[in-house]
């Protein structure tokens, strides 16, 4: 589910402490995405940042992702960067993207967050920040998403 941004006064302050850590102002970030995972589920590899114009006329790149985790989780449901760590591009040759073998790998704890950059700072593309969610294999996962942008994003 999508909370709507500044759409409450707790959503709005979320978004404040946000703005505040990341020196990014608030109407850059696109609304919170609330997710949960089930035992056996998973997002395979990816990246947040857009490879095309169409997706960056509204507030243009995706230049930072802020993971929220909601709870702990009993097994698995790690935050898999596979191609962090020595000779991690070299992976990128034959990655197995349903895998959680190599990279870094960041245990969901109940309110920690993750933030990582998606491009560097002169805006090229970090293949670094190629993410998944390795599968819950005990227990549930619930993880709320913040996509920050380098423009102004939509209506608040």
């Amino acid at each position: 589910m999508f909370l709507l941004r500044a759409q409450d006064a707790v959503v709005a302050a979320i978004e404040a402490r946000i703005a505040a850590h990341t020196h990014i102002p608030a109407s850059h970030g696109e609304g919170i995405q609330v997710l949960h995972y089930a035992p056996g589920e998973l997002y395979e590899p990816h990246f947040d940042s857009f490879h095309e114009e169409f997706n960056q006329r509204n507030g243009g790149q995706r230049i930072a992702t802020l993971l929220m985790y909601l709870t702990d989780v009993e097994e698995g449901g790690e935050t898999h960067f596979p191609l962090e760590g020595r000779n991690g591009l070299e992976r990128l040759k034959n990655i197995d993207y349903k895998s959680c073998d190599g990279g870094l790998l960041v245990r969901p704890r109940a309110g920690d967050a993750l933030l990582f950059w998606n491009v560097f700072p002169n805006a090229t593309f970090d293949k670094h920040a190629l993410h998944g969610g390795c599968p819950v294999t005990k227990g549930e996962k619930w993880v709320a998403t913040k996509w920050i942008r380098d423009k102004s994003f939509g209506k608040a």
